[in-house]
């Protein structure tokens, strides 16, 4: 699939096909006598998903949505919210207004998975869940009329090619399903704006990175390949990813694979907690004093959303990366 340029993206007519992002507006009719583009039906990861109105009562069970509800003046709809919301990640009045909803659980598996009931979900009454986890699929909230959208980075068959063209597909996504196009286009436009003005330019001396997911504590280290946001920011921010022949968006990554790739950059992703524990993580592994990035001090912390998934937090963490490594 060819890279779309950002400008591609804006709507030209009531229907809008986003392939890449693999949430598709397959219907867009007003109803008779009402207003709007409703029913609206956009297909999610290979679901179709329908809306008779633009959703009121929103339930977040992951942060990743956050900043395109944000930038489109809905978030005053979301009802409850489960999960971890970094301070970091929001400006004042966006984590003001999250303080002021109802926080159901924050509970986790040993893999940072959260962990919320059926139950406790159902009962805020939602008419849109954001964010699928691992149990409370998209089937049990259908069964019981309720309507999920993931983040189509995090559907089971994730992007061939990520880009920034999809944040801006997924957040004009957001502004038809809450009837919020006119300011979906003017974020997209200012998003792209920072983007072209934070890409860097080709240099025939670009040196080597690695976005890695340690485990604080022992155990799997993960990297990123070529169909995660990662490696898009990496080559904005004028990096090359040592994986980049890697047709994958997450996988396990020995210590002996980390010391042959050897990168000059390491950028180390963490959902929450001490951002120096994964530096020790990684630090620690077998033979790392022998990794480049490792030698130099070219390590940077940096929390999840900022890379993954395309959001409007991606163009936050290119900013962070090339201000740090950039040329």
């Amino acid at each position: 699939m060819r890279r779309r340029p950002l400008t591609a993206l804006a709507a030209t007519g009531t229907a809008l096909v986003l392939s890449a992002c693999g949430l598709t507006s397959v219907s867009e009719h007003s109803a008779e006598g009402g207003s709007g583009p409703y029913p609206l039906t956009v297909e999610n990861c290979g679901a179709d998903v329908t809306f008779a109105a633009a959703p009121e009562r929103v339930v977040l069970l992951k942060s990743a949505a956050v900043p395109s509800l944000a930038a489109l003046g809905v978030l005053d709809r979301v009802t409850a919210r489960a999960g971890e919301y970094p301070r970091a990640y929001y400006d004042d009045a966006t984590w003001a207004a999250l303080e002021e909803v109802p926080a159901l659980t924050g509970k986790t598996d040993t893999s940072g998975h959260l962990l919320v009931s059926k139950e406790v979900v159902i009962e805020q009454e939602p008419d849109l869940v954001l964010g699928e986890v691992d149990n409370l699929s998209r089937e049990t909230l259908a069964a019981a009329g309720i309507p999920l959208v993931e983040e189509p980075a995090m559907c089971a068959e994730g992007l061939a090619e990520p880009g920034f063209d999809d944040v801006v597909a997924q957040l004009e996504t957001y502004g038809r399903i809450f009837d919020r196009t006119e300011a979906a286009a003017a974020a997209s436009a200012e998003l792209e704006q920072r983007v072209a003005a934070l890409t860097a330019a080709p240099a025939a001396d670009r040196r080597t990175a690695a976005v890695l997911y340690p485990t604080v504590g022992g155990g799997v280290t993960y990297a990123y390949g070529t169909r995660s946001m990662a490696h898009p920011i990496l080559e904005a921010a004028g990096l090359d990813n040592v994986f980049a022949d890697t047709d994958e968006r997450v996988f396990e990554v020995t210590p002996e694979e980390l010391v042959g790739r050897d990168p000059d950059v390491l950028i180390l992703l963490h959902s929450a907690g001490d951002p120096e524990a994964v530096v020790e993580a990684v630090t620690t592994l077998p033979g790392a004093a022998s990794i480049a990035a490792v030698r130099d001090g070219e390590l940077m912390p940096l929390l999840f959303n900022y890379v993954e998934p395309p959001t409007p937090l991606a163009v936050d963490g290119l900013e962070q990366v090339r201000g740090r490594f950039g040329s």
